[in-house]
């Protein structure tokens, strides 16, 4: 009677995690997801690990949440997967106000994103081989 239902938007071989309303500007997120974009997962969560960002910790939460994903939910080999995409927008920004002299007043806008991380699962070498 109502509308259908929306098909899948991720291939049968990828799994994602999303954050919301991660308490950082867009601006420093994304410098800490072009860290791991294109990497394999182990790889990318190594970066995380000793990365100095303040941030890494829960981009590292995130990236593990997508893994997790993948294990349980979609049957991926842990081993093989690999950052497809890291992604991250803009979410509510809190505007404040600071004292200034002469009775005067300054905004302070405290920016948050959101981040999506997509993991997919790399194709198995050794099988193509084996085909040609």
């Amino acid at each position: 009677m109502g509308k259908k239902a929306n098909p899948p938007r991720r291939g049968e071989t990828e799994a994602q995690a999303i954050a919301h309303n991660i308490r950082v500007s867009p601006r420093k997120l994304n410098l800490v997801a072009q860290l791991i974009r294109g990497r394999s997962a182990q790889d990318a969560i190594a970066v995380l690990t000793f990365s100095k960002r303040r941030i890494a910790k829960q981009v590292k939460k995130t990236l593990q949440s997508a893994i997790a994903n993948a294990e349980n939910n979609h049957k991926l080999d842990v081993d093989r997967l690999e950052v497809k995409e890291a992604t991250v927008g803009k979410a509510m920004v809190m505007r404040r106000f600071h004292a200034r002299g002469r009775g005067r007043s300054a905004r302070v806008e405290k920016w948050s994103s959101h981040i999506t991380i997509i993991v997919r699962e790399r194709p198995q070498q050794g099988s193509q081989k084996e085909a040609a």
